[in-house]
């Protein structure tokens, strides 16, 4: 048994957790840098609660420059065991109407402009990220919002885009019709591949604030309408992350599905060939392997 820490990285409009007890702005040091902002911590319901707002605060992180390394160390450094990333999303598909929640559980990744592993030259690693996400966690978060009240759909594939423009009509039509993905966004590559180099469970909570530029009926994103859905999407997101301690409880068992053991034969590099500069700096990542 574990002491449950929910970790909740908040996208766009998402800048708090709502009732934490005792909260406190946490300044975290990691050898990856400074994370997008201060980490708030605090209890709700009895459950270790943390909160990274993505972008900072203020928003002043595009997607290519969210220091993903430094945030998912950061929480792992602190005692986070479930991160909970929530982010919005537009969507390929009439049924995920803007407003509506999607359980991620696939990624295509089109990111091409940020570093996507804490591993690399003098301590290689490769893990599976063929389910990349968390099936108990996502399966709380669905439940999570089903009783807030959120129209949530349970799976679709998230299409993470570079940015930060919005995507072409001719990539809009490709990404949907060819490659079959059901939302798009910005933000949870490499982010999901990091939480299972660190062991975490991750869970994707994509919220729909526009129809991309595929739908005839909608034309091209329209930056107005989407604050305005942001808003209200941002609402019922805190409404939802009220209701995880509950579900999720203040002690743990080992992750059903192996997130907590991801790297147990992921590292190939010999114990005296390791680059020891690169082993200190996974102290929180993978030290539970590397000690």
């Amino acid at each position: 048994m574990a002491d449950t820490m929910i970790g909740v990285i908040g996208g766009s409009g998402l800048y708090e957790i709502d009732g934490l007890e005792n909260p406190q702005w946490r300044s975290v040091d990691t050898p990856w840098g400074a994370p997008s902002d201060a980490i708030l911590t605090g209890r709700l319901d009895g459950v270790n609660m943390a909160f990274l707002p993505r972008h900072g605060r203020g928003h002043v992180h595009s997607p290519t420059t969210v220091p993903y390394r430094a945030n998912i160390d950061a929480l792992k450094r602190i005692g986070v065991t479930d991160v909970i990333s929530v982010s919005a999303c537009g969507s390929f598909r009439e049924e995920m109407a803007p407003g509506d929640f999607v359980i991620v559980d696939q990624f295509i990744d089109r990111t091409f402009a940020r570093e996507k592993s804490f591993f690399g030259t003098g301590c290689v690693a490769h893990v599976s990220v063929a389910h990349p996400t968390c099936p108990r966690l996502g399966a709380v978060c669905f439940e999570a919002a089903k009783n807030t009240g959120i129209n949530v759909h349970k799976g679709g594939t998230y299409l993470a885009m570079e940015g930060p423009q919005f995507s072409t009509l001719a990539e809009s039509k490709m990404y949907r019709d060819s490659w079959g993905a059901d939302v798009i966004g910005m933000t949870n590559m490499p982010e999901a591949k990091l939480a299972r180099e660190a062991e975490l469970c991750y869970a994707s909570v994509a919220m729909i604030t526009d129809y991309d530029s595929w739908h005839p009926d909608h034309g091209e994103v329209d930056v107005t309408q989407i604050i305005a859905t942001l808003m209200g999407n941002a609402s019922k997101a805190r409404d939802m992350v009220a209701k995880l301690p509950a579900l999720l409880g203040a002690e743990r068992d080992g992750c059903p599905h192996g997130c907590d053991r991801a790297l147990e034969y992921a590292i190939l590099t010999a114990p005296d060939a390791r680059d020891p500069s690169l082993v200190a700096k996974l102290d929180a990542v993978a030290g539970r392997v590397l000690a």
